[in-house]
This record gives structure tokens, C-alpha cells and sequence, in this order.
């Protein structure tokens, strides 16, 4: 290709332009910088025809234009591109030396390094990025790693390991269900167990069962249900009675009900340190699942078996006393009575002032405490303390005050009624006086005298409970607040 090469003395005094020679002809001093005229460079460049070759018109106009640039100081032109030349090597390439057209090392001054795709480091090689799919020290890209999990070794490599082939493909994957102790099973069981006594599904809990035990642990649900109801109140063990009714045929069997029952009876004499009165308990658990026909009834009746201790036949002579009480067994629907917020409020009012003349005739405070706590209703404890005021103020002797006052003193230190129930109960007294003191007209003196006695008793009353009873009222005289004067318009007549 011919193009037109230029060669500038700097210093010197002659310049020569020669077209078509595929040499330049410099002549420059020894101490000289060679910085080749990058405008010169570009118009011979742009000048260029299609097919390689200059024509005249145009390199006149470089050979002109040249001409022109010597006319100039030497020291103007030296400054001018030695400044052209640091600017364009500093936007270029930093592989070498600028090159001329036609050149590898040739880069084109329009070229903005922000279009760039080389690497912006200096320990790049000027190539493409790779985009993240390979390098030293990385997987490739996403999904290559298929490729190579389906590439089979060869057996004629020579690093071929024949037992490692082997036991990578010879291998038989199978499902295996581990299998739960029978702590681990119980542990389960708890749980849902008490969330149970939160919801109340027995189908909830069937289908949990169903799931999680196996042939032979089946006679751990009767175990383990009856014995965390032994822990807990009247209600949860309504809800334990109904569990075991829901589940018999479809989690467990006769033959699974009546195993479990033998496992509590065996461990009853263990079960007795938590809970003494289990024998009772147990007893109304059989007793209720005859009734429910879960089991048969000579299961109850078999309390001479020499397998068993005195605490398990206690318990079914217990069950065989609730069977033999009527002709039928329907009573023992009721066997754990009914859940506290269930019953209606009459009954529960009715319960309570029964409960309270047991006290007053037996004057057994556990006893009292234990029936209170078989209520459930803690929320209406307010009730009884209501009860039990109008009774002092009918009894009309200070021996049934002394009762009623030790009672309060004992429910209060044990937490069962709580003072925010105490002083609503005494409030409702104090609202109702009005009615009361018709019925009982010594009933001020008798709550003040009662107050009073509660309030040396202990300190279970607040200051302004005390400060707040009511007082009776009573007719104003004439003579008080008018300093003993008689109002004449009382005696005023029109004569």
C-alpha cells in the first residue's frame, strides 16, 4: 500500500515530503526526541483512497499544509507536539509506542477509552472481560457443572480407579424411616396433648397419632394421655375422657386401651409422688371408659388379679363403685363435672353456697380450698366472697364471722382468690346495702364489726376498702346545726 510518509526536521533547516516512497528520510541531530506529527499522521490517514493508493490533489494540500507548519518557530512547533503526543499516549494504549495506520499497536485517536472493552488494570493483557465465566480458582459458568457430572470416566485412562468406578455406580439408594424410641414418641405425644387441651380437635389429634406411631406403641396413648391429665384440672380431664373415646377405633384398640391402663397401674405407686390422690383419679378414668364402651366391663371388676398392689386394686374397687351406684351409666358422663365457664351462673352460685355451708358445719379449710380450686372459675371468685359476706350478715354471731374471716385470710395467702376478687366481692356488699338492711336491719353494725375483725386478722383489705363502708344513715334532729334555735316557720300559723 502506498502512503505518504513525513519526515520534519525539528531543528534543522530542511524538510522533505517524497509521495509513493515506502521510506522517510529523516535527518535529525543525535540528541533529537523522534515524535512523529500525529495531525500529519491522521490527514494522511483520512486522505487515504479506498484502494490504497493518494492522489495528487491531496498530497499537495499535505505538502502545502506542511510547508505552512515550517513557517512557524521551531520552539512554537517543538512545545506543540511534544504536547499532542503526551495527550494522545496518555488516552491510548500503554502496550508501546503510538503506530502507524496498518500497524497491531495502531489505535485510532477518535477512540474514547470510556468505549473501551479492555481490562482497566495494569496486569490485563488488553483481551475482553470474561463476564464471571472463568479465571483462575472459579467454577465457570452457572450450569457448566452438569456437563461435567454427566461425562463418563474412560477406562483406558491410565489413572483409571476401578474401585472407585465401581462403588459410584453400584450404589442402591433406598428409603429408610428412622424409628423413634419410646422416649422420643412420649416427648411428641406431650405436645400435642397439650395443644389439644388448647383447641379441643380430637380429629386434629387422631390424624397427628396416626402419623406418628407405630403398631406396638399404640398402648403409650392411653399411658400417656391419663397421665398428663392427672396434672391438670377437671376439665382437661373431661377432655382426656373424650379423647380416648374419639380415638378407639380408628388409633387404637380394646386390646390397646386396656394394655395402657395396665401400664398406669403397674406404675401407679411411682405416679403417687406427684400425685396422691391418682388411685381415686384412675379409678373415675375406667369407670369412664366402661361407660363409653372402650373396654369391657370386667376389666373393672378384676381387682383380685395378684399381679396387682394395693393402690391398683384401690383404684378398681374405686372404678367399680362409680359402675355399681345405678342401674345405669349416665351419670358418669358427669364424672369430671362440667368445664367452669360451661355452667350456667345459677349453678355456679348454687355450687358455691353449698360449698359454704359444708365449710361453715366442718370448718375445714382444705377442704374449701380444694372445692373452690375444682370450680374453674376464677373469674367469678368475686361471687363467692359476695356468698359469703351475706351469710355472715345473716348468721348474726360472731362465730360464723370468725369462720368467714379465717377463710378469707387463707385464700388470700394462698393466691386462690385473688384481691382484686376480694374487694370486688365487698364492693358489690356495699352497692347493695340498701336492699340488705331491709332484710337484716343490723346489718351496718354487723359488716362494720366484720370489717373490723378482718381487718386484725391481716392485711388482705386495702386502707380504701376499709375508709369506703357504708354507713347507715339517720333522721336529722331540729336541735343539730342551728345552735339549739327553733325556726319559727314551723310553728307559723295564720289565725
Amino acid at each position: 500500500m502506498n502512503a505518504e510518509k513525513v519526515a520534519t526536521q525539528v531543528n534543522g533547516s530542511e524538510s522533505m515530503v517524497k509521495n509513493g516512497n515506502p521510506t522517510t528520510r529523516k535527518i535529525l541531530h543525535a540528541n533529537d526526541e523522534v515524535t512523529p506529527d500525529c495531525d500529519a499522521v491522521s490527514d494522511v490517514i483520512g486522505n487515504g483512497s479506498p484502494d490504497g493508493t493518494s492522489g495528487e490533489a491531496d498530497n499537495r494540500d499535505v505538502a502545502s499544509g506542511v510547508g505552512e507548519s515550517m513557517r512557524k518557530p521551531a520552539s512554537m512547533l517543538d512545545d506543540k507536539l511534544r504536547k499532542r503526543v503526551r495527550k494522545l499516549s496518555r488516552s491510548n494504549s500503554k502496550d508501546g509506542l503510538l503506530g502507524v495506520a496498518g500497524t497491531p499497536n495502531f489505535v485510532a485517536p477518535h477512540r474514547k477509552w470510556k468505549n473501551s472493552r479492555r481490562s482497566r488494570n495494569i496486569y490485563g493483557r488488553g483481551l475482553p472481560k470474561k463476564g464471571g465465566a472463568g479465571g483462575k480458582g472459579v467454577w465457570g459458568k452457572p450450569g457448566t457443572e452438569e456437563v461435567y457430572d454427566e461425562l463418563d470416566e474412560d477406562p483406558n485412562d491410565p489413572n483409571f480407579d476401578i474401585d472407585a468406578y465401581n462403588s459410584m455406580h453400584n450404589v442402591e439408594l433406598k428409603e429408610i424411616v428412622p424409628q423413634l424410641t419410646e422416649q422420643e414418641i412420649v416427648k411428641k405425644m406431650e405436645s400435642i396433648i397439650l395443644e389439644y387441651y388448647e383447641h379441643g380437635d380430637t380429629h386434629e389429634v387422631a390424624d397427628a397419632f396416626e402419623d406418628l406411631l407405630t403398631l406396638e406403641m399404640k398402648p403409650l396413648v392411653t399411658k400417656t394421655v391419663v397421665g398428663i391429665a392427672f396434672d391438670h384440672k377437671q376439665s382437661q380431664r373431661e377432655l382426656t375422657s373424650v379423647l380416648i373415646s374419639d380415638l378407639y377405633g380408628r388409633i387404637v384398640t380394646r386390646e390397646d386401651i386396656c394394655a395402657g391402663f395396665d401400664l398406669l397401674l403397674a406404675n401407679l405407686p411411682d405416679i403417687m409422688l406427684d400425685t396422691p390422690d391418682a388411685p381415686h383419679l384412675l379409678g373415675n378414668f375406667i369407670a369412664r371408659a366402661v361407660a363409653d364402651d372402650c373396654i369391657p366391663p370386667k376389666y373393672a371388676y378384676e381387682s383380685e388379679r395378684e399381679d396387682l398392689d394395693v393402690h391398683a386394686r384401690g383404684a378398681l374397687v374405686r372404678a367399680t363403685t362409680l359402675l355399681s351406684m345405678h342401674d345405669s351409666w349416665g351419670h358418669l358422663d358427669n364424672v369430671w363435672g362440667v368445664g367452669g365457664a360451661l355452667r350456667p351462673v345459677q349453678t355456679i352460685t348454687s355450687q358455691m353456697s353449698m360449698l359454704l355451708q359444708e365449710y361453715l358445719l366442718s370448718r375445714d379449710v382444705d377442704e374449701a380450698q380444694r372445692s373452690i380450686k375444682e370450680l374453674e372459675v376464677p373469674h367469678f371468685h368475686h361471687e363467692l366472697i359476695y356468698e359469703a359476706i351475706i351469710m355472715t350478715l345473716e348468721a348474726l354471731n360472731e362465730s360464723t364471722e370468725a369462720a368467714i374471716c379465717d377463710l378469707f385470710r387463707t385464700l388470700d395467702s394462698t393466691c386462690i382468690v385473688t384481691p382484686e376478687q376480694t374487694e370486688q366481692g365487698f364492693r358489690r356488699v356495699y352497692d347493695d346495702m340498701a336492699d340488705i338492711v331491709l332484710d337484716i336491719p343490723l346489718a351496718y353494725s354487723i359488716l362494720d364489726r366484720f370489717i373490723q375483725r378482718c381487718e386484725r386478722a391481716g392485711s388482705f383489705l386495702s386502707e380504701t376498702l376499709i375508709k369506703d363502708i357504708p354507713m347507715r344513715g339517720r333522721k336529722r334532729f331540729v336541735s343539730e346545726g342551728d345552735g339549739g334555735l327553733i325556726k319559727q316557720g314551723y310553728f307559723h300559723r295564720d289565725f
